[in-house]
Parts: structure tokens; sequence; C-alpha cells
């Protein structure tokens, strides 16, 4: 039986792995290394972190992005984005590193076990675990306007559908939504020979303020500091403290996770898109209607004004919603019986990323309500893996000293409720600094 199972490998689950692996444990990693940066990333896509911001976590931090970029001769500037291909090289690269071996497999089940859990793949074979750890990432999470729903792929889609965008040269695309996605979205189609345009909820377009340079007066520094969401103190306090967020109350956890921060493009990104994207502000879709071989928009004003509008194509940026339904790879006797938070039911976790079910851990966009919301971004991933490989070390410490008791299979939801009860050991952050050596 294996110490560990990691099921994922992007951002994510490789750090996870690479801190379990550091520290002695046997484990096995599942997944497509860096897929949904591979899979689902249009080309031309630039990095909207700063490359300080955007590291995965090894115990040692010895494979940043920096190191990566400095060995190929890649510049490395504050304020000067990345492709988001480098960023996938790179990821790649830190797995090679710092992992065992990465199966590329899909993992079809995990359910209760032997004391532990049973993770079994696409190609039937069924790995026995002391621990889980759940890095499935977002794309089990993609959220699509209702209206949308009966609407066929050929007519429309979601950002994270494509890869390519020169398919659409030539066509009319409308992009939903206002945050970096839908305005980069809508720049790269435009840019590779698309008539595009956004529909957005908000009544304006927000953009982000070029960053203030990473050496400056104490002064300055203390009235908008840096942070691996942004600059200002807000983004601060939810990129350094996810362990402060998660002492808040449940209610005040779920609205921080689902409007910090506000979407807002790249600053580098508005002198492309304002020259070649117009934009419908203040709108909503009230209903979606094939009309051919396009889509007939109804889109509504807060004032109840109806208009509408045609297009060949309609692109969904609207990003992922957290929702532990979707986990179908889950047993669903082990997802009923989860302590959950907020309407989309994310997981409840303790301090070290632990669900109610004993050995059960989460990374990732579903523990944002929990820690908040530098868990959607990259930046994460050092707090997640740090704080994860502690609980996963107490809990192997607790199943080896028979200390906890496997109930079993027809009996979880007793077993669940009292791990739920259980008082959660919040530690100290451990933040590693931006190392002063990444080229400026």
């Amino acid at each position: 039986m294996y110490d560990l199972v990691v099921v994922g490998a992007g951002p994510y689950g490789l750090s996870i792995a690479a801190h379990a692996a550091a520290a002695g444990l046997s484990l096995r990693i599942l997944g497509r290394p860096m897929a949904l940066w591979r899979d689902h990333m249009p080309d031309g896509m630039l990095l909207k972190s700063e490359a300080w911001a955007a590291h995965l976590s090894d115990p040692a931090g010895e494979h940043t992005l920096a190191d990566y970029c400095t060995a190929r001769d890649i510049p490395v500037r504050h304020g000067v984005p990345l492709p988001v291909r480098t960023f996938t090289a790179y990821g790649r690269w830190f797995g090679e590193r710092t992992v065992p071996q990465v199966e590329e497999v899909t993992v079809i089940s995990v359910h209760p076990a032997g004391g532990g859990f049973g993770v079994t793949t696409d190609g039937g074979e069924t790995i026995a675990a002391r621990t889980v750890v759940l890095a499935v990432g977002v794309l089990p999470f993609v959220n699509r306007p209702m209206p949308l729903h009966g609407l066929p792929p050929a007519l429309a889609s979601h950002s994270s559908d494509h890869r390519a965008l020169s398919r659409f040269a030539g066509r009319d695309v409308t992009v939903l939504g206002s945050g970096q996605s839908a305005l980069e979205t809508a720049t790269l189609l435009a840019e590779q020979g698309a008539t595009a345009r956004i529909v957005a909820r908000a009544g304006r377009l927000r953009w982000d303020a070029p960053p203030q340079p990473l050496d400056r007066g104490r002064l300055r520094a203390l009235r908008d500091p840096h942070g691996g969401l942004g600059t200002g103190w807000a983004n601060w306090a939810w990129s350094e403290t996810p362990w402060a967020v998660r002492r808040l109350p449940a209610t005040t956890r779920v609205r921080i996770a689902e409007t910090a921060p506000v979407p807002a493009g790249a600053w580098w990104l508005r002198d492309r898109f304002e020259p070649a994207v117009p934009v419908v502000p203040g709108h909503r879709i009230a209903a979606a209607d094939a009309r051919g071989d396009g889509v007939r928009l109804a889109l509504v004003r807060g004032d109840g004004t109806v208009r509408s509008l045609e297009t060949e194509h309609v692109v969904a940026a609207t990003g992922f919603t957290p929702d532990l339904g979707r986990v179908r790879l889950l047993d669903a006797r082990v997802r009923g019986a989860l302590r959950t938070v907020g309407a989309s039911r994310a997981p409840e976790l303790s301090g070290c990323f632990e669900s109610s079910w004993p050995g059960l851990f989460f990374a990732g966009l579903l523990t944002a309500p929990s820690f908040g919301p530098s868990m959607r971004f990259v930046y994460g991933a050092h707090f997640t893996a740090g704080r994860l490989l502690r609980g996963v070390q107490r809990r192997l410490v607790d199943r080896r000293g028979g200390a906890v008791h496997r109930p079993p299979a027809d009996d979880i939801r007793v077993a669940a409720g009292a791990a739920a009860r259980r008082t959660a050991t919040v530690l100290p952050p451990r933040r590693r600094a931006p190392r002063s050596r990444t080229p400026q």
C-alpha cells in the first residue's frame, strides 16, 4: 500500500508530489502533466502572473521558473509577461526533476478500501493508498451560462475548449466575460482574423495598473505592497495569508472566493484590445437560439431593456465554479458524506487541506472557499504543498499507529460526521520570498 496517491499533474499536483517525494513517502502521481496548459490554452496567450509569482514548489526552492528561463537564455523581467507555452514547458521540466515518474493515465474511481483507498485507472489497475490527494484542476468545473446549454459545440463553447483560435478566422465571434481570459481570447481572435466582440455583465471593463518596481522606497512599498495576486493590501492579504482566510466565517470565505480579485485585464493587453474589440457592457444573456449557421442572443440590461445580437459562435469565458458534485471519479458515497461549504458544495477542509473523510485531501480550485482566492492561481501551490504534506504525515502516523479506525464501507456517513467534528489545527504559514536572483 502506498503512502500517498496524487490524482492530477498540474502545478498543484506536481508541487505536492515534489514535497512528498523529498519527505521520503512512497507515492504515485497520476495524470497528464500540465494538461490544462498544454491542451486548453490558446496559442499566443501570455502569463498574467509575474514570473516570481508563478513558481511551482519544491522544498528547497531550487526549481523555479527563473531557474528554467535563465538556463535557456529566456529573458525574465518584472512587468514583462512570459508566453504560456514557456510556463507549460517549465512545469514539465519541474516534474521531471522533482517527482517520481508521472503516469499518464486517467483515474476513473477513488473509493474506500482496506483501511485506506482504492484508486482505479482506465487501464484496469487498482492502487491501494493510505492517503489520496485530489488535485484535479479546473476543467471539471467549467461554468457555462444556462442559456447556452442547449446549443451544439459548433455554435457555443468555453474558452478552455480552444488551443487554436485560427479556425475562427473570417467568422463573427462573441465572447462572454470581462476577466483576463475573455479579454485576451477576444484579442487573439481579432488578431487571427475573426470579427470579435465582448459582451459583459459589468458596466465597464477594469484594467490592472502596471506593477510597481520590486525595488522601491519603504513608504511606497508599505502603501502598495506586492503580493502574488497583484499589488495592494487586498491582493497581499489573499495571496500571503490563506491561513487567516480559513479562520473567517464560512459565508465570508465563500463570498471572498467568489468575488476577489475583481475581474480585470492585464495592463499590457489594453493597447492591443481597445482598437480591435468592441464591447457591449452591462448586459446579461437571457436566451440563445440557433439560427441557421449562427446564434441569436437575447441580451438584457439592468433596466430590463432587451436587445438582439446575431453571431456565428459564442465563446463563454465565464470561469469555473467549484462543485464537489462534478468530481465524478470520487465514490458517490464519499461525496455524499463529506462536509461542504457554500452553495456550490466545495469540501470543508482542515488547516492542512484534509476533508472530513480521514485521509482524503484536496488541492486547487475546490479549496478556494476554505483558503481564499490564491487557490485559483499557481501562486497558491507553495502554501498548499507544504501545509498539505504535514497533514498527510500526521494522518500516516495515526494510521500506522492504529489511532484511526477505518469503518466498513456501509458506515461511511457516521465516520465522516465524526471526522467533521474534530478540531483542526491551523499552523503558522511558511512563505518563501521572491528569489533575489530573478532577472529584473
